[in-house]
């Protein structure tokens, strides 16, 4: 099949890569002039586990290939894909569609003989309505279907997420469009992927109560786990005496500082918004995100609570950025509110991310960004865990303490044992357990 990619922020480019590595050949399109110069050269503009050898194999083989210039990838293609952002609209939360509405015009100029268009970026319901529209207006004669496919990637696992999924919503009436989207995906067919064809409206509405339900999830254990601190309860064990029920599951049930990145702040907030156009009442989604701005900024109390209740003078070493480990994504991230209550504060601030600082001094300009983990709790007050990257797993506890000022800890991921840090003297907070005094 012949695929043109609109859009090769993260969704679009693991997209695109992955259905060049399943034989289609694919061009992924971008107004960014430097950052298609820049895939050309072999550089990939965002950190995903094993992106850059997919990309290169599949550039290699011809499969894949990159432009500034959609004509002639939209004219030639079986399918058009429009994967750019539909980032929060400042001042009302709901998903700003000017890109994808803008894409979906230039689309409709060059579409040629009969194409899908396919919207894979996360769009209010009724979207694909709006999409058809302006392209049936732009272009009355175009043969052309547009269906919903949305996109169901975790980041620091996109690749074996697009290849292994658990299931591949499409939503089309048309049976000219199955027929185009079943192909497209057929490759996954020996992994059993579950297609699951719907009316447009329904799976656009599947993508938004998906990340509205996993964001529930992640708040409920959080809430939980300020009443275990209260009452003595070991919030990890409550999460798996819960989680071990199948009606439940296990995942989304880790207590932590809040939820942020790229999909589930955004989302539920155009969830809200689209529930209000509608006039219905979501109260459990807007709780959820309420509670989770507040828990943010709430997690810079926990660590004044932890040097006695004033943090003026302090220095705090914050280990890890991003909103989760394996990405360098800083949208909405944790630490953003956290080191900025701690400025407020009146600390001194030390961080350091895997891989996430550069994109985090755009965000965090005055903090002092330090080379390693080390080097970072040197002098420290006390360390901060806020990101679980699995190399902070493995620190010499002994080492830490002897570079540090004070051995004070708060771990807002729990990746260490309470019992390990009391041994190795630390004063050690966490989410939903028992302090600890080394």
């Amino acid at each position: 099949m012949r695929i043109a990619m609109i859009g090769t922020g993260y969704v679009g480019l693991v997209s695109g890569a992955c259905f060049a590595d399943f034989g289609h050949d694919v061009t992924c399109v971008d107004k960014d002039e430097k950052k298609i110069a820049s895939l050309h050269r072999g550089e990939i503009p965002i950190y995903e586990p094993g992106l850059d050898e997919l990309v290169a194999t599949n550039v290699k083989a011809k499969r894949l290939d990159f432009t500034t210039d959609l004509s002639k990838p939209v004219a030639d293609a079986d399918a058009v894909f429009i994967a750019v952002g539909t980032p929060s609209r400042r001042g009302d939360g709901h998903a700003d569609l000017s890109y994808v509405y803008a894409a979906a015009k230039e689309i409709a100029r060059s579409l040629s003989g009969f194409t899908v268009v396919v919207t894979k970026s996360t769009v209010p319901v009724g979207t694909g309505d709006e999409v058809e529209r302006i392209i049936r207006e732009a272009n009355p004669l175009a043969d052309v279907v547009v269906a919903s496919n949305p996109e169901f990637l975790r980041e620091g696992a996109a690749i074996r997420d697009f290849k292994f999924p658990d299931r591949v919503v499409v939503g089309t009436s048309d049976e000219r469009g199955r027929k185009v989207m079943g192909d497209i995906y057929r490759p996954l067919s020996l992994n059993q992927a579950p297609l699951m064809f719907t009316e447009r409206r329904t799976a656009e509405m599947i993508k938004y109560a998906a990340n509205a339900f996993l964001a529930t999830k992640i708040t409920f254990i959080n809430e939980i786990a300020d009443l275990s601190e209260k009452v003595g309860a070991n919030v990890q064990e409550v999460a798996r005496g819960i989680g071990l029920d199948n009606r439940i599951g296990t995942k989304f049930l880790h207590a932590g500082p809040g939820f942020g990145g790229s999909c589930f702040p955004k989302d539920t907030k155009a969830l809200i918004k689209i529930a209000q156009d509608y006039d219905v009442s979501l109260r459990i989604v807007e709780s959820v995100l309420a509670v989770n701005e507040n828990r943010k900024r709430a997690m810079a109390r926990k660590v004044s609570q932890a040097l006695g209740g004033s943090l003026r003078g302090k220095t705090i070493a914050v280990l890890g950025l991003t909103f989760k480990p394996d990405t360098d994504d800083m949208r909405d991230a944790p630490s953003i509110p956290l080191v900025t209550g701690l400025i407020d504060m009146g600390a001194k601030v030390k961080a350091f991310d895997p891989v996430g600082m550069e994109q985090a001094k755009g965000e965090l300009p005055s903090i002092t960004y330090c080379e390693d983990a080390y080097s970072c709790a040197q002098g420290a007050d006390a360390l901060v865990v806020v990101t679980e990257w699995v190399q902070f797993r493995g620190l010499d506890l002994d080492r830490l303490k002897s570079v540090m000022a004070q051995p004070v800890v708060v771990d807002l991921r729990n990746i260490f044992s309470p019992e390990d840090m009391a041994a190795a003297g630390f004063t050690y907070e966490s989410i939903g357990r028992p302090s600890v005094q080394g």
